[in-house]
């Protein structure tokens, strides 16, 4: 990604934890393309050695296999560091619904380590991934960041649990801490393999094969799809601000429109069937509605665009575009 507007400092040392995965090896390839000095962690759950395997040669990058569940991992990586974006954490609310205990022990004690590590090695800010599923059963449409509802899955809960201590530590420790709340971002990267595969990466894979991509539901719920460029540049951007207002706050990471799954699969189908028109003619499957969806996602930017100068370029379009592309030239 190009960011020759939100220029970092290549003298800072920043620690991206979860760095071998699908968002963490994209903010990975773009602070190394700028000249930063990074440590990546990551124990390789659900990271891929693949996704930064042409960083392992660059002096500028550093691998630290370990495990954000051990705090003696988490103040090794924190060591001399300036920034620190945390992005391990055990996605998917499938999986929280089938292993709560984990995906507690890993989003919440984990996050608790690290916030505790940073704090310890006096890093600048602490910028963390968070989840617009912390909104749960909020009706309001498009979601703002001051009103969200009860949580729908633990794996909602261990989210919102993160912002409650991100917000202790400010207050009682004087970290500085920047949550951002990311609304099912895609793109280059983003593993189409597995039982808790997102749905975009999982639909190119099955429509690249000619099989039938299955809804869950009728098609209707739609979601904020955000590509994960304006995701990279967030986190610049949280890195950069200098505004007292601007830290010790959560934000919506999206492109504030929202698309059903059904003109989902229509717009795949649509780019696929230019590297292989067989594709036009594949049928959805429509199934059972899954267990802890929320029926519609989408965010308001508004607080992101007036306090970090957040101008998102990737539409949903645009992005799966790029994406389609990226899939077809890599996986295919």
């Amino acid at each position: 990604m190009e960011i020759s507007n939100l220029i970092l400092s290549p003298n800072y040392k920043i620690l991206v934890t979860g760095g071998a995965g699908f968002i963490g090896s994209n903010l990975c390839d773009t602070l190394i393309a700028n000249g930063n000095k990074v440590t990546c962690l990551d124990n390789f759950a659900t990271g891929k050695r693949e996704n930064i395997a042409s960083l392992l040669s660059n002096t500028n990058f550093t691998l630290i296999e370990g495990d954000i569940r051990k705090l003696e991992d988490c103040h090794k990586a924190c060591t001399g560091v300036d920034y620190v974006l945390h992005q391990a954490a055990l996605g998917s609310v499938p999986r929280s619904i089938n292993d709560p205990i984990t995906s507690n022990d890993v989003n919440v004690s984990g996050f608790l380590n690290m916030l505790v590590a940073a704090r310890d090695a006096k890093v600048k800010r602490f910028i963390y991934a968070a989840s617009s599923s912390t909104y749960g059963n909020s009706k309001n449409m498009p979601k703002v960041e001051d009103i969200i509802g009860k949580p729908l899955s633990p794996y909602a809960i261990t989210k919102y649990v993160n912002e409650l201590y991100a917000d202790i530590f400010s207050k009682t420790y004087g970290l500085e801490t920047i949550g951002l709340r990311y609304f099912n971002v895609f793109g280059r990267k983003q593993d189409p393999n597995g039982a808790y595969a997102a749905v975009i990466p999982k639909f190119v894979m099955q429509l690249m094969q000619h099989e039938s991509p299955i809804i869950n539901g009728d098609g209707s719920f739609s979601r904020d799809f955000t590509y994960i460029d304006n995701v990279v540049e967030m986190n610049i951007r949280s890195m950069l601000t200098d505004k007292i207002e601007a830290v010790n706050t959560v934000y919506n990471v999206a492109y504030g429109e929202r698309t059903d799954l059904n003109e989902l699969v229509g717009l795949l189908k649509q780019y696929l069937s230019g590297f292989d028109k067989k594709i036009a003619d594949v049928k959805v499957v429509y199934g059972p509605t899954r267990q802890g969806d929320v029926p519609h996602s989408l965010a308001s930017i508004e607080k992101a665009k007036k306090l970090l100068g957040y101008d998102p370029l990737y539409d949903i379009k645009t992005g799966l575009k790029e994406a389609v592309s990226w899939y077809w030239n890599n996986l295919k």
